[in-house]
């Protein structure tokens, strides 16, 4: 019996991490993480004036507790809710800490429709660990004439996740999925607000 639950973890092992791009970040045994990867910051190019994120309702919401839900979205960093206005809320609070010092250059708006935010189950959470899947269509503008100056264009902002004993160390220091997750759209979001702009990007694709 121990053999085939053994078995199956590996398996399940195999296949979150043949879904995701990036190495898991921490293990059930408590092995050290992997350092999350973003954009180092640069300088600002633009005077950020606002940020609007949307989050479309067509997107698919899943709160079963596998592995792996085949969904648009997974959380299960905030209690049962709007899952919907739960991830812009994060958006909302990586933008704005993100763009509060981009006050110099071009006047613009910014805006994020977020795509995916698969993040990590209880169950994967707990055991195997994985990745926080997230992208959105990033789309600046002109704050005065609305006029397009950047995008729309596809940002992935994958992160890798601890598991097991490593993920609960991390809630219990405080360092939740909710904070680590904001922290690093944080610097993504100022990170591609700080490159050159490049129009009518692809928005989709690999």
């Amino acid at each position: 019996m121990r053999k085939s639950i053994g078995s199956g973890l590996i398996v399940m092992a195999l296949a979150l991490s043949a879904c995701a791009p990036a190495p898991m970040s921490g293990s059930s045994d408590g092995s050290a993480p992997v350092a999350a990867t973003a954009p180092a910051p640069t300088a600002a190019i633009y005077a950020v004036r606002a940020v609007q994120v949307r989050v479309p309702d067509t997107l698919r919401v899943s709160e079963a507790n596998l592995f792996y839900p085949l969904a648009d979205i997974v959380w299960r960093g905030d209690p049962a809710g709007n899952r919907y206005t739960q991830v812009k809320a994060i958006f909302d609070a990586a933008a704005t800490r993100a763009t509060r010092p981009m006050t110099k250059g071009p006047r613009v708006v910014a805006e994020i429709d977020v795509q995916r935010f698969h993040c990590l189950t209880e169950k994967a959470r707990y055991s195997v660990g994985g990745v926080h899947s997230i992208e959105f269509l990033l789309t600046v503008r002109d704050a005065r004439t609305g006029a397009l100056i950047d995008g729309p264009r596809k940002v992935k902002a994958d992160l890798p996740a601890s598991g097991g004993n490593r993920a609960i160390a991390e809630d219990a220091a405080g360092m939740t999925q909710k904070v680590l997750i904001t922290d690093h759209l944080e610097r993504v979001i100022r990170a591609e607000l700080s490159r050159p702009a490049s129009p009518a990007a692809p928005a989709t694709g690999d």
